[in-house]
């Protein structure tokens, strides 16, 4: 049983992300976990003691939230009626990222799965403040869909790597479920700058190989281009329509995503992007 939490704010783009979701899964038993929390515009821990106009205003949109998942619900049920699919609804008075990090320890959530950009997002914002956040800090596997994106089964992935990291269970697991869904092309690239590998990344590269080698990955080089330009290029020439990452905080996923501003990232994404923690604690 595959379980997948799907944080919506009810726009078109969280819609997006949840069919494609679905799409992704068709064929898989799954239990989808429907998510939206809502806070009031100022929260303070005042709230816990405020006067009961204050817990109206809470009921009002708990109301409101439970209201629009139910509707969310049929919607998906008139769509996407697969009887492998189990779909359940929270609503959660709670920051995003903490609620997500809630659910995902207590539902032993498999992947998370959301939209690039709120309703409201910037075109030259790729990712929304919360995709990030829920990137940084989520313990389990985040697949983020750009807005507008029509499904299209993964039949060419992209992971690029350093090779700078021991690859654990929790690390190939999560792309050896996606690999074995479909008839897909795995292509594993590396950006070098002049160096060659070191023992350690031999070592890596290995094991990794070992471990994917039911699925005969490609590996590829690309010297003397910047990490953006690498993966950019790739993703254009060979019509890349999956891309998979570690977020390995000690290698280029870090300085790629979160060293300028959390929401100014200069990385054009137009395919589904999966996300996997180095570390789950």
């Amino acid at each position: 049983m595959i379980k997948v939490l799907l944080p919506t704010d009810f726009s078109e783009n969280s819609w997006n992300a949840i069919s494609y979701a679905l799409q992704l899964f068709k064929s898989e038993n799954c239990t989808f976990y429907l998510l939206n929390t809502y806070t009031p515009i100022i929260y303070q821990i005042e709230y816990a003691h405020a006067d009961p106009a204050h817990f109206d205003a809470i009921k009002s949109m708990r109301d409101h939230a439970e209201t629009k998942l139910r509707e969310l619900k049929n919607r998906i049920n008139t769509n996407y009626n697969f009887p492998n699919h189990n779909i359940e609804s929270i609503a959660s008075f709670n920051t995003l990222t903490e609620e997500i990090n809630s659910i995902v320890e207590e539902k032993n959530i498999n992947y998370i799965v959301m939209g690039t950009k709120g309703a409201t997002g910037a075109e030259e914002i790729l990712f929304g403040s919360n995709t990030v956040h829920v990137y940084k800090n989520a313990k389990c596997p985040v697949l983020a869909i750009p807005a507008g994106y029509a499904f299209d089964k993964p039949y060419d992935v992209l992971f690029p790597t350093d090779f700078e990291i021991p690859y654990e269970s929790h690390h190939i697991s999560p792309i050896i479920t996606i690999l074995s869904m479909y008839t897909t092309r795995l292509n594993i690239l590396n950006m070098t700058f002049g160096y060659e590998l070191s023992e350690k990344q031999k070592s890596n590269k290995l094991s990794l190989d070992a471990a994917l080698k039911t699925f005969h990955p490609a590996f590829h080089l690309v010297s003397n281009q910047t990490v953006t330009e690498g993966i950019t290029k790739f993703l254009q020439k060979n019509k890349i329509n999956f891309l998979i990452m570690i977020n390995n905080k000690h290698s280029f996923f870090e300085n790629l995503f979160f060293k300028s501003k959390v929401n100014q990232i200069g990385f054009h994404l137009k395919v589904p992007f999966l996300v996997i923690p180095s570390i789950i604690d």
